[in-house]
């Protein structure tokens, strides 16, 4: 299992996550459906929507299954799948330069994809503080479209 942390600078309230590979995420992709669901989605990126546009924490975990579900602990979880054909995910923000974004081998294939969203009523006054975090659960499966496992308005 791997579990490892950033802070990503969400500016535009967005981070990314995408096969090193990937063209990556474009304003396109940010339909009624993705802004709802606070996750835009192509085929081997996705980005995801913050409350604010600083530094946020990322936790991210990737095992050999899905991972237990505790929905009290979350505001809003995502259930999805991506393709990693590179091996390598690449972890930033929209406006970070690309070749010092952060970075995690993994194995090749399609994974099943859960991000999860806590604490996002818990912001100071001007949104720029906060104890909002998100973690990203990947692990091997099959092809799955996005589903929202517990809402947040938005």
């Amino acid at each position: 299992m791997t579990d490892v942390q950033f802070e990503l600078f969400a500016d535009y309230f967005q981070f990314y996550v995408q096969d090193e590979q990937s063209d990556g995420i474009d304003g396109d992709s940010w339909t009624d459906v993705a802004i709802n669901s606070r996750l835009a989605l192509e085929a081997n990126a996705f980005a995801v929507s913050t409350v604010r546009n600083m530094e946020v924490p990322v936790r991210i975990v990737v095992s050999d299954r899905s991972p237990d579900l505790d929905l009290s602990l979350w505001n809003h979880v995502v259930e999805f799948s991506i393709g990693v054909p590179s091996g390598r995910l690449v972890f930033a923000g929209c406006t970070d330069y690309y070749p010092d974004a952060e970075r995690l081998a993994i194995e090749s294939g399609c994974y099943e994809v859960r991000v999860l969203y806590a604490n996002l009523d818990k912001l100071s006054d001007d949104g720029l503080d906060g104890n909002d975090h998100y973690r990203v659960e990947l692990w091997k499966g099959h092809s799955r479209k996005l589903k929202v496992v517990k809402q947040h308005p938005v």
